[in-house]
């Protein structure tokens, strides 16, 4: 049967070291045995043949629900540190990298947001012309359990949103800063705008992540969007939304296509977005994309409870934090994103006018990522000027 942990011993129990949560089943009918007298133990035996199954059977699914242990950075067999952290209040260390013109000079901060599967050393690609001529301090983060910050369990939309206040804090940003989240970093920001919004400078979000359960959004609309996801997604962000206890089983079985975002299906890009792709594929590759090194279920996985999980607030619920014109906030869209659809957007800009709405009609899911998109985004977050062409 293996060896015995010594450990812990309850009714004359003893559990194997192999598997926490199962025990031999000698060591079950030892128990049964020890507990009844042989009258009872004939009479119970027909149930017993019955119930022992099902028992078995549900221990075996707790050890394949639960999710192997994270890989902090840092610790015995765990990824190297090699990014300045700061520890945060309540013990964690957050990760983060600095880009752009020296703090003390800068005259816009900008606590960037990094996108789903990525990180904090996958720069945005701004102009170092428009950050010198602007005055631009960039500050990246790897957000709890992506690359080199430590995990958080109980992250939502407002501890992430806490996250990057602490950071600003202790970082020494000042009273006001900006912040700009694509894609997944896209709830962040909208936690900045709901929980944080007297420390925000602006606020741009950049095909923003969305849930397709914000009470807001009309039943229908939110159904025939969420039809026109890849169906994959379909199942994913469903069980995310209403069983997330089975998502890690969902994500590492291999019978079925799980999340299409995930594995990066060809059917989530748009027509632009694969020239995008094929223009970074042509780009020497000198950063490795660390976001999963810790584990897949605090990074990639949480990121999709969290995201499609049930809120606190609804955004479309979100008074201006700007009354007095005093700071902006943008959203922009892709008219031909496959994964973040327009027809939601436009209905959230409609539900808060005073968000500031730009839809690029050839642009896809990554259009910011090339052709100077990226410095047209913060020329509009940070001194009003519109691009034209938008």
């Amino acid at each position: 049967m293996g060896s015995i942990c010594r450990k812990k011993a309850t009714n004359g129990i003893k559990h194997n070291r192999r598997c926490k949560c199962a025990l031999p089943l000698k060591a079950i009918f030892a128990f049964v045995s020890s507990h009844l007298k042989a009258p009872d133990l004939k009479k119970m035996a027909p149930k017993l043949v019955f119930v022992l199954p099902i028992v078995l059977l549900g221990w075996a699914f707790q050890a394949i629900l639960r999710p192997p242990p994270t890989k902090l950075c840092g610790s015995p067999g765990g990824p190297p540190l090699t990014s300045p952290r700061i520890k945060l209040r309540d013990g964690r260390y957050l990760a983060y990298r600095a880009d752009g013109v020296q703090k003390e000079k800068a005259r816009y901060k900008i606590i960037t947001v990094h996108a789903f599967d990525s990180t904090k050393d996958i720069p945005l690609p701004v102009s170092k012309e428009l950050m010198e001529e602007l005055g631009i301090y960039l500050l990246a983060f790897d957000r709890a359990g992506y690359g080199e910050s430590d995990p958080n369990p109980k992250r939502d939309v407002k501890s992430e949103a806490l996250d990057i206040e602490e950071l600003a804090d202790q970082l020494e940003l000042g009273q006001k800063f900006y912040v700009l989240g694509a894609s997944m970093g896209g709830y962040p920001v909208w936690g900045c705008l709901q929980y944080i919004p007297h420390r925000l400078a602006g606020a741009a979000l950049v095909v923003p992540v969305i849930n397709y359960w914000w009470p807001s959004f009309p039943a229908e609309l939110s159904r025939q969007a969420f039809k026109k996801l890849v169906v994959p997604e379909q199942r994913t962000l469903w069980i995310a939304h209403n069983v997330p206890s089975l998502l890690y089983l969902w994500m590492t079985q291999k019978w079925f296509p799980s999340s299409a975002a995930a594995m990066h299906h060809p059917e989530i890009f748009s027509k632009y977005d694969m020239e995008v792709l094929q223009k970074m594929m042509a780009m020497p590759r000198t950063i490795e994309n660390k976001s999963r090194q810790q584990g897949t279920y605090e990074s990639i996985h949480r990121d999709l409870f969290v995201a499609f999980g049930s809120w606190e607030f609804d955004p479309m619920n979100i008074t201006n934090p700007f009354p007095q014109n005093e700071g902006s906030v943008h959203i922009w869209q892709g008219y031909e994103d496959r994964l973040v659809l327009v027809e939601l957007q436009r209905y959230i800009s409609q539900k808060l006018p005073w968000i500031k709405y730009h839809e690029v009609p050839e642009g896809g899911h990554m259009f910011m990522l090339v052709d100077g998109w990226t410095d047209r985004i913060l020329k509009a977050l940070l001194v009003g000027e519109e691009p034209s062409a938008v």
